[in-house]
């Protein structure tokens, strides 16, 4: 008997833990749909997976529950070629309210801020594909105007969505999201063959590094970053004839590629072999000068080893900049427009990065204590 209330007390406790899974919840109602398959998906890098189904009632309610991933994740509600994009990236509960047959346009969304901005981008490019359609059937207009026509209506998109959505908030899901909408089977944000598009992927990757490292989908950010660094570096090679394709080489580092004070491009893969610390700068901050002194210490004491200081000064006045920037020992570089702080997520400045001796982007500032103990710890 006692055997047998012990087994029963094991089996409850492995219950009470089953039940302290952290779950999520996606519920609401589908009207019109009554009697058909809702199907409740994974959208995973290699495709749908398949994950649960219910069949609609009379009263279009719906639940689904899941398990809390480490990273965000993304889920499509689906009947038949009708589906509603969700993201999860914590235990919330999401509700959707949506009306068949045109559920995937016509749907609300609470719970989730996430959910919220998925569901704006992609009436967005709903309405980009419409456009577009539009544009492809009206055939009054000449070949070449339409064809102006229409890359100007893809562009005002991607400075829409790349403006308000991915660079306001690069660590979310729906930023993630954004980079791999679609016209037709093309990719709106192309990382292989447009360099805009690849400080765009640049910028969400770095900061899935920091918020989300070694997860699946970082990596995954990671590498087509780099792929589409590499592939640019191709094309640059063959139109200036300068290089051999057999040279391009692989980086974990966002190149930068500036004049430095003395009008001379400087890049930072070439800094390969070296500690580098890779600072962003403003010289009319106010605690500017004492800033400088200490990373004139750390390079006093360290360059002989292998250290170096790579600055980017982001000052709007070139003149103001040249002044002080003239009689520093190390790389500083200026760029006035910002494309390589929004390529590597700087909110604020002064931010700072370590880079290792194979040119592998190791540390942002807020994942380091003691810069000096990490420099050391590098250079050994």
């Amino acid at each position: 008997m006692i055997r047998k209330l012990l087994f029963l007390a094991a089996a409850a406790m492995l219950l009470t833990a089953c039940d302290r899974k952290e779950t999520f919840t996606i519920e609401g109602t589908i009207e019109g749909a009554q009697d058909s398959t809702l199907y409740f998906e994974q959208a995973t890098l290699t495709g749908l997976k398949m994950l649960d189904s219910t069949q609609v009632g009379s009263d279009g309610q719906f639940c689904f529950k899941g398990e809390r991933q480490s990273s965000p994740e993304f889920y499509v509600l689906r009947i038949k070629n009708q589906i509603i994009n969700i993201s999860i990236d914590s235990t919330e509960t999401v509700t959707v309210k949506a009306q068949y047959p045109n559920m995937a346009a016509r749907y609300e969304v609470e719970g989730s801020e996430n959910c919220e901005r998925i569901r704006q981008l992609t009436l967005k490019q709903q309405e980009l594909h419409r456009q577009v359609i539009a544009l492809q059937n009206n055939h009054n207009v000449p070949m070449k105007q339409a064809q102006d026509s229409l890359n100007s209506l893809i562009e005002n998109y991607k400075n829409d969505v790349t403006k308000n959505y991915i660079f306001r908030q690069p660590e979310k899901a729906s930023s993630y999201f954004a980079l791999f909408q679609t016209l037709g089977q093309w990719l709106l944000f192309d990382p292989q063959n447009s360099q805009s598009d690849m400080r765009v992927f640049a910028a969400v990757a770095t900061c899935w590094d920091s918020f989300y490292p070694g997860t699946e989908r970082t990596e995954n950010l990671h590498n087509i970053t780099i792929e589409g660094m590499k592939n640019r570096r191709i094309i640059a090679s063959k139109q200036l004839n300068q290089l051999e394709e057999s040279k391009i080489v692989e980086s974990g580092v966002i190149e930068i590629a500036l004049p430095d004070n003395h009008g001379v491009e400087r890049t930072l893969t070439s800094l390969k072999g070296k500690v580098v610390l890779l600072d962003f700068h403003t010289f009319t901050l106010k605690d500017s000068p004492q800033r400088i002194l200490m990373l004139r210490e750390l390079y006093n004491k360290y360059h002989a080893e292998g250290f170096e200081i790579y600055q980017v000064a982001l000052d709007q006045d070139e003149h103001f900049w040249r002044q002080m920037a003239q009689n520093l020992p190390w790389i500083c570089v200026r760029d006035g427009e910002g494309g390589s702080a929004y390529s590597y997520n700087v909110q604020q400045v002064p931010e700072f990065f370590l880079i290792d001796r194979q040119n592998q982007l190791q540390k942002r500032s807020s994942q380091m204590k003691d810069l000096e103990g990490e420099i050391k710890a590098m250079l050994r």
